[in-house]
């Protein structure tokens, strides 16, 4: 399944959630510097989606806020865990 999604980094902590011009809202701690907040956007959604590191892969979005990721498993239950998640604000501190 591929997943829209909108980063906002150096947030006060780390959250899953939320609907953001049609991509699942991630905020993490880690700024945009050298790839730091990419690498824990990427633990986010895994733990998010109850998947391992090596099932999410970023295919597009590097050095920008909107990213896009593969993610491998079932995608009638990825699909179900998006809805919830979309429907869960994050915090937006």
């Amino acid at each position: 399944m591929r997943l829209t999604v909108h980063v906002h980094p150096g947030s006060r902590r780390s959250s899953v959630g939320g609907d953001y011009d049609g991509a699942l809202v991630v905020r993490v701690r880690a700024r945009a510097i050298e790839g730091a907040a990419t690498d824990e956007t990427l633990h986010a959604i895994a733990d998010a989606f109850g998947l391992s590191r090596s099932m999410v892969e970023l295919v597009h979005g590097q050095r920008s806020r909107t990213k896009v990721f593969e993610l491998r498993g079932d995608d009638e239950a990825l699909s179900a865990r998006l809805v919830e998640l979309r429907l869960t604000e994050s915090d937006t501190h």
